[in-house]
């Protein structure tokens, strides 16, 4: 633990809980459009400075949210990932996103799959899901390999109701199963 919940490691990442050090990491992840291409769009340092905090106080009040990633071996802020419950939401999501110029090599598959394991063994949920833009083939993609089925589209609660999504499940029963193509995690 690190003062508000824990730490995972893998072989090449760490995942924590956001920290005040993380801002730049932040800032950039919310300016870069490639990121915000499904998230809303870019936005400047306010929003990411509410977004960092955000993570910080749901960790605080509901004892998880996503995670900081680390790249282990520089200790670079990479993006961030993880479990979150946000208000009249269709479940509990395993949510992901890394900055650009670590896209493509299986980090967020890594990440993601720590964060659902975690989600699953350590918050004991039933069930985890990924509200995916339907346009977004990678993380479509993403979600297919950690065993994640689509279950088609969904519309968001306030203030996305405008944002239809398609929603993808996966149960703990499912990720008993799927869990062991992951090594790092077992």
């Amino acid at each position: 633990m690190n003062g508000i919940g824990p730490v995972l490691e893998s072989p090449r990442l760490i995942l924590r809980p956001p920290a005040a050090e993380d801002f730049e990491g932040f800032k950039t992840f919310h300016a870069d459009a490639r990121v915000m291409t499904y998230l809303g769009g870019p936005s400047g340092p306010a929003i990411a400075w509410r977004s960092m905090r955000y993570m910080a106080g749901l960790w605080q009040m509901d004892g998880f949210a996503m995670f900081s990633i680390i790249e282990k071996a520089s200790g670079q802020w990479i993006g961030r990932g993880g479990p979150i419950r946000p208000y009249d939401w269709p479940g509990v999501e395993v949510g992901w996103g890394l900055l650009p110029d670590w896209w493509g090599k299986g980090l967020a598959l890594e990440a993601t799959a720590m964060a659902t394991e975690f989600a699953f063994t350590q918050l004991g949920l039933d069930a985890v899901v990924h509200t995916i833009d339907p346009r977004n083939d990678e993380s479509a993609r993403l979600a297919t390999r950690l065993g994640s089925r689509r279950e088609g589209p969904v519309k968001l609660p306030e203030p996305y109701v405008d944002t239809t999504v398609d929603l993808w499940r996966q149960t703990a029963e499912e990720w008993r199963v799927n869990r062991t193509r992951f090594d790092f995690i077992l």
